[in-house]
């Protein structure tokens, strides 16, 4: 049995990974597992600190700490990076994976969207070294993404050093208990975002009122748009908002069986896990062109892509959906299969797992 210190990021899609993870850890005899979970809503004096980095840092060098006296760790696991980069002398000690999502970089390049602006050249320059120190003290790096992957070069990390293991869904929990079906009278369209500016859901529902207006004066069919999200949304017809949802819940998956398309036209974003959520509901998928979404949204085989900020190219993406439910259904089959493929988290956990144990030397 080899003893893994998991730190994981308690933060936007970051917990949900760390559920799955968890679920998928727990029952293996292999395994020992120790888990550290980086909170914003830490207590104490790292409770009050303002800096992210500066706060999940602490809280994982204090866990990595007490994971250790209570008996030696074989490895260590990191996500995201931002749990690891004051834990470098750990990283040196115990044979390390960090995990990442995406890179400083490329996190800066997507800043605007997240209220995030890059800081002056010497901070920046002093950020790049400490996340390079990192990348290059870990024994080796997960991506959850080809573009993460890539971006790493930025930071001279070998390629082959970097292995990509996206996050995944537990497929089984997503998958519709019986056939959707595609001639519906009312087609329903699902986003899923806390963060309803950043993801795009006043975009969708800019598109949707005139999707709407249409379908009311033709013999289109009705049309409902369901917004699961953290923020208020006033009532209109045909809407439908959710604003305490919780992950992986029942409530939530069977509104997944119960859509007939998942859209996600977000501004910032470098893998959600809805759309793996949605893939393995069998939903076909229209999102923004960002980030790695390309690599799940796939243009015609598991979905469409538009581009970012397009209310118009967005409303005709969606509209050719509502008109053809056979494409509908054609997507979502070839979404679902890719899905199972490429993002099911037990798998996916049996290769991270496989690369520990690899790290650790039991391999």
């Amino acid at each position: 049995m080899i003893h893994v210190g998991f730190i994981i990021e308690q933060a936007l899609g970051h917990i949900t990974h760390g559920q799955n993870l968890l679920s998928n850890v727990q029952d293996n005899s292999e395994i020992a597992a120790h888990w550290g979970l980086p909170r914003w809503d830490a207590n104490g004096l790292t409770g009050k600190i303002p800096n992210w980095t500066l706060r999940a840092g602490l809280q994982a060098r204090r866990m990595v700490g007490e994971m250790e006296r209570s008996g030696p760790l074989d490895v260590l696991f990191f996500h995201t990076q931002v749990t690891a980069v004051l834990s470098q002398s750990w990283l040196r000690r115990i044979p390390s994976v960090v995990s990442l999502d995406a890179t400083p970089l490329q996190y800066d390049a997507l800043g605007e969207f997240y209220a995030h602006a890059a800081g002056p050249r010497w901070l920046e320059q002093w950020k790049w070294r400490l996340n390079h120190n990192v990348f290059h003290a870990a024994r080796h790096v997960v991506s959850w993404s080809e573009w993460a992957k890539a971006g790493l070069s930025a930071y001279a990390v070998p390629a082959d050093k970097v292995t990509v293991i996206p996050p995944g869904v537990n497929v089984a929990d997503w998958t519709p208990p019986a056939a959707r079906r595609h001639d519906a009278e009312t087609v329903k369209i699902l986003f899923v975002g806390g963060d309803l500016e950043r993801k795009g859901g006043k975009l969708l529902l800019k598109a949707f009122r005139t999707l709407r207006a249409t379908a009311t004066t033709t013999a289109a069919p009705a049309l409902e748009l369901h917004l699961v999200t953290r923020t208020a949304v006033p009532p209109e017809p045909g809407l439908f908002v959710y604003n305490n949802m919780q992950p992986n819940s029942p409530r939530l998956k069977q509104l997944f069986f119960d859509s007939d398309i998942f859209c996600l036209p977000t501004y910032g974003d470098c893998l959600p896990l809805a759309l793996a959520e949605a893939g393995a509901a069998g939903l076909p998928l229209v999102a923004a062109d960002v980030a790695a979404i390309p690599e799940i949204v796939q243009e015609g085989v598991t979905g469409f892509l538009a581009p970012r900020g397009d209310v118009d190219a967005l409303a005709e993406t969606l509209q050719r959906l509502i008109d053809q439910p056979e494409l509908r259904r054609r997507l979502g089959d070839q979404a679902a299969q890719l899905v199972a493929a490429e993002h099911d988290a037990g798998r996916n956990a049996r290769r991270l797992l496989a690369l520990l144990k690899d790290v650790a030397g039991c391999g």
